[in-house]
């Protein structure tokens, strides 16, 4: 079996997104980087770092051009599409709630749209991790692109913390194993 995979965390680059809903992705990877003591370097259109025999992943792109970054360096690197896997944020499950799956629509995630459209498949690996709908009142670009509020930024950081979990699980262990011990999770059940 090939060895070499790639976990994508979607977001946006540069400091006024990082604290965004949107930018969850990136948050699971920078984790993963810091608990490892990996250096990002920049590398074509993204920041990547070297995890054993794959790599971590930040598009320097903008989410909705996040496959330009992801298609070359996957060709180049020959990573099969079920060895990659992309980690986003999801307004369709509720904050602190992520499931694991293989294919599929983008479900309205223009940076996973990306990555589909430039990869010319959709048989890859995601983590979505939730982070609600927006209130009315909001669009959804103004709510992707908002901060957590004080009162969800613990939960957020847990759904990160976890999600980091699963990438490892999923990682050294497969999909299905990932899938069973994360989709049911519901870390608001966690709290307190």
């Amino acid at each position: 079996m090939d060895e070499r995979f790639l976990v994508v965390g979607l977001g946006n680059p540069g400091p006024r997104y990082a604290e965004t809903r949107h930018n969850l992705g990136f948050w699971v990877v920078d984790r993963l980087a810091g608990e490892e003591g990996l250096a990002w370097n920049e590398r074509g259109r993204a920041f990547v770092a070297r995890w054993g025999s794959g790599w971590l992943m930040k598009p320097a792109t903008f989410m909705n051009a996040s496959g330009e970054a992801v298609a070359p360096f996957a060709r180049y690197y020959k990573i099969p599409p079920e060895r990659l896997l992309v980690v986003h944020d999801d307004m369709d499950l509720p904050l602190g709630r992520l499931r694991l799956r293989r294919g599929g629509s983008a479900g309205g995630q223009k940076g996973v749209r990306s990555v589909i459209e430039n990869l010319g498949t959709d048989a890859f690996d995601r983590l979505r991790i939730g982070i609600g709908r927006p209130p009315a009142g909001w669009d959804a670009a103004s709510w992707v692109l908002s901060r957590f509020a004080p009162e969800e930024l613990p939960l957020a950081q847990r759904a990160a913390e976890t999600a980091a979990e699963a990438v490892r699980v999923w990682q050294e262990e497969g999909l299905a194993a990932a899938q069973q011990r994360f989709n049911g999770l519901d870390l608001r059940q966690q709290e307190g």
